[in-house]
């Protein structure tokens, strides 16, 4: 039982493991459901738990901001706890189910290179080093900070060239060398370089044409980073499409024998079924597709995953092979976690920091901000006190929504609600009402006039752009839903994989509506003589008509609540599974109209008005972008009402900067589908025009200036490489930089420093983030910040170049080269803000 030894090594008691395994045994742990051995008295056990930004998909646990709104806070260490945090609760849930695998599925650290992407709320910045290092903080909290036992074992997603949904296991991502090695694998390296990750999921797509679960070389690339063994999973039915979306391999033999000989170790299949991922493996190994070593290689790497966690260690063996109270190196120090780690005080405190510094301050032209202790607030809009969670989000324990935060903050002041909804009552052709039951159990038109149903017959619509509309009943409180036959209105909220709450509408030239079911893509009908509701009619023939009365306007409400408030707190953005999520890209880029209409009048009966967007992804503004007051948060989790009531209150000095930049004209953001930034001109690294708003930017309530920099003025080129330090390495470069609060309030200051290239043979980005810091002014303050960075940051893929030793593969066709030149460092509050620099030389080396 050497296995359970903890003073052997990794590796060793994962061979030791290997050897005790019957070969079906082996093919056996292949598969993501990996059966009990009980001879050995190994458990069964799973691969994948998701933790994206707190246990999700597991019952109740405490909900952080989305990735993206994560980053705004450009803190590593903030990030870092939240991790932590998440990692605690995933060994709680599994103190509760031994089935819970310690294998987070976290942190995504594919960049933000086109908001476009459906999944946009999932990742960190467009910047790759920014991403790489802000992924490899939350990876490095669920790991732990344990020598030998992990919290957890992180598995960065998803390898390679993954941010597009539209057709995604079909779509190939065409990666140019350069793009590869300086936007793509720079974003993946810091976290299994530094041994925070432990595993990784690849991607759908393929890259250059094959699927990027079948390629070695880049699988190979990834694991030399690393010091231990690097465990790759596959993604969910990711083995299977290769066959029969990617038409990669004719049969899932042969595909079981691609995967496991291209590096990935674990089938994500079949759910839990492991019977045909048997079936594939044994058959590759039959045909003499796949060898006992092959699959020994990819077993042994998901033991030392297993082996980490300190799953193997509780039993007391000694090493000499006797049973004692003992063991050799301790055991696993997180064993003692249980379930009332889950929703404790630090926990609710952690996620209201972290949603309050996540907050951005877009623009406060008018000074609106901070609020000046209003008595009287309207909170506007479909955002005005919900709370909406993603895909990947947990259940949280409570709720602040905004307007309840700022009834907490502003105890003595009224605060006025009005989403915007119209409520209104449908009437069938039949001259009936429909009518909700108190459950939400019956839809039906069934009432001869609305009067006398009450509540029954009244819905609130909402519009979330672009005619996708929500309809609440007043009588159940619930959403009306085409995911049951007949139709009910008990859905709590918009969800599930497939959104069964979601409707178009289609306006008749009578006026009358028929509504499109999206879930299904039927009509719903009213069913004759008894009038339930049913998603099923199949052409705009077979659809009900309805009569619409208006019976409150949402319109006419927003206006009145705003001329009515010393101000107006307009709270719009997306629901996190409507127009961009998992497996949908954004329909567009434009602030939907429905949200601009609300603005537009809010503002219109009251000029004191802050347009708050609460969103997964940023917006080109359009008509709204004449807002004097902007602020923006992503979906911020329990916590975000008080987290944005902590920012506008000015109870919490602004901290929040963009990790990703906000488009004047959708033209910036380029193809979705032309993963080559460079040659498109986009993210702020090659983007030649100012964005609406920039990376970086966020203001303070205060003044801070830029008076002057200093910096290393010369510097010799480095010896081409294959590694770009990570962002935060100290280096040989130096600057400077004097920054003064010239205002009456603290000001947290975020100072960035850009490298601006001179032309050179191989273009170089236009501007490059190369280092940044945080500091907090005092009024008055002046401080000279102090900041440096390697020059090898400056590299850029020579196609031209071999290195001597490095491996004869298509992924080492070149090297990382700083050309020599005289660059610019210039440093300011954001990407397209800089408004001092100093120069810099770099020579040529001997």
């Amino acid at each position: 039982m050497n296995f359970r030894r903890t003073d052997l090594t990794v590796s060793e008691r994962a061979a030791d493991l290997l050897a005790q395994l019957t070969p079906d045994e082996r093919i056996a742990m292949l598969h993501q459901a990996m059966p009990a051995i009980e001879r050995l008295d190994v458990a069964e056990s799973r691969t994948g738990a998701e933790a994206l930004h707190g246990v999700a998909w597991l019952g109740t646990g405490t909900v952080f901001p989305q990735p993206v709104g994560l980053a705004a806070t450009w803190d590593p260490e903030l990030i870092e706890a939240v991790g932590d945090v998440a990692s605690t609760e995933l060994r709680a849930k599994r103190a509760e189910n031994p089935l819970v695998s310690l294998n987070a599925w976290a942190p995504v650290v594919n960049t933000l290179r086109h908001p476009l992407w459906g999944r946009n709320e999932e990742g960190y910045s467009e910047d790759p080093h920014l991403t790489g290092q802000l992924g490899c903080a939350y990876a490095q909290g669920l790991r732990g900070r344990h020598e030998r036992v992990w919290k957890t074992v992180p598995a960065l997603k998803h390898f390679l060239a993954y941010s597009n949904e539209t057709d995604r296991s079909a779509t190939s991502s065409e990666m140019s060398l350069r793009t590869l090695h300086e936007e793509e694998l720079a974003a993946f390296r810091p976290a299994i370089e530094r041994q925070a990750a432990g595993s990784m999921m690849l991607a759908y797509n393929r890259v250059n044409g094959t699927p990027a679960h079948t390629q070695p070389e880049l699988v190979a690339e990834a694991r030399s980073w690393a010091d231990g063994s690097i465990a790759i999973v596959s993604d969910a039915g990711a083995p299977t499409f290769t066959v029969t979306i990617q038409g990669a391999q004719p049969d899932g033999a042969h595909a079981a024998a691609a995967l496991v000989t291209s590096g990935m170790d674990s089938f994500t299949d079949n759910d839990a079924d492991a019977k045909p991922t048997i079936a594939n493996v044994q058959g590759a190994l039959d045909q003499g597709l796949l060898t006992w070593d092959d699959v020994d290689r990819a077993v042994t790497r998901i033991l030392e995953m297993r082996i980490r966690t300190g799953e193997f260690d509780g039993d007391g063996f000694h090493g000499d092979g006797s049973h004692g109270g003992g063991f050799h190196g301790g055991g696993d120090p997180y064993a003692g976690i249980g379930v009332d780690a889950i929703d404790v005080p630090s926990s609710r405190a952690l996620a209201r920091e972290a949603a309050g510094r996540s907050v951005v301050v877009l623009r406060n032209d008018a000074g609106v901000l901070p609020l000046q202790e209003p008595t009287r607030l309207a909170v506007v809009g479909p955002l005005a006190d919900a709370v909406l969670t993603d895909w990947y989000s947990g259940t949280p324990p409570y709720a602040v929504g905004i307007a309840s935060g700022l009834r907490g903050r502003y105890p003595s002041a009224s605060v006025a609600v009005e989403t915007g909804a119209d409520t209104i009552t449908l009437r069938a052709a039949s001259g009936l009402y429909v009518v909700v039951s108190d459950d939400g159990g019956q839809v039906a038109a069934v009432a001869p006039s609305a009067s006398g149903s009450g509540e029954g017959s009244l819905f609130d619509v909402t519009d979330w752009g672009d005619g996708l509309l929500t309809l609440r009943s007043h009588a159940s409180g619930g959403l009306l839903t085409g995911g049951a036959w007949p139709m009910r209105a008990d859905a709590e909220r918009v969800g599930g994989w497939v959104v069964q709450e979601s409707f178009r509408r289609h306006e008749h030239a009578d006026g009358t509506w028929s509504l499109l079911h999206l879930g299904s893509g039927r009509w719903v009908r009213a069913s004759r003589d008894v009038g339930l509701l049913l998603a099923e009619g199949v052409t705009l023939d077979d659809a009900e008509r309805f009569s619409v009365e208006v019976v409150r306007s949402g319109a006419e409400a927003v206006a009145a609540a705003a001329a009515s408030a010393d101000v107006v707190i307009v709270a719009v953005g997306n629901d996190p599974h409507l127009a961009g999520r998992e497996a949908a890209d954004r329909p567009h880029l434009m602030l939907p109209d429905a949200f601009a209409r609300i603005w537009r009048l809010a503002h219109g009966a009251n000029p004191q008005t802050v347009l708050t967007v609460v969103s997964s992804y940023p917006y080109v503004l359009g008509e709204a972008d004449a807002a004097a007051s902007v602020v923006w948060s992503s979906h911020g989790g329990q916590e975000l009402g008080s987290g944005i009531a902590d920012v506008l209150s000015g109870d919490r000095e602004p901290t929040g900067r963009l990790a990703q930049s906000w488009p004047s004209d959708p033209a910036q953001a380029g193809d979705l589908f032309d993963y080559d930034t460079l040659r498109q001109q986009a993210t702020y690294r090659h983007q030649p025009k100012p964005y609406t708003f920039a990376f970086g930017h966020g203001l303070t309530y205060s003044r801070v200036s830029y008076s002057a920099v200093t910096a290393t003025a010369e510097v010799v080129a480095p010896e081409p490489t294959h590694r770009h330090p990570a962002l935060g390495e100290e280096g040989d470069v130096h600057v400077t930089v004097t920054v003064t609060n010239e205002g009456d309030r603290p000001a947290e200051e975020l100072v960035q420093v850009y490298a601006l290239a001179p032309s050179l043979p191989l273009p170089a980005p236009r501007r490059l983030l190369v280092a940044y810091r945080r500091v907090r002014l005092e009024p008055g303050e002046s401080r000279e910040v102090e900041l440096s960075f390697d020059v090898a940051r400056l590299a850029v893929w020579d196609e031209s170049l071999r290195l001597d030793g490095a491996v004869d593969d298509w992924v080492h066709e070149g090297a990382l080269r700083v050309q020599p030149g005289r660059y610019v460092l210039a440093t300011g509050p954001s990407a397209d803000d800089l408004p001092v620099s100093a120069e810099l030389q770099v020579s040529a080396g001997s």
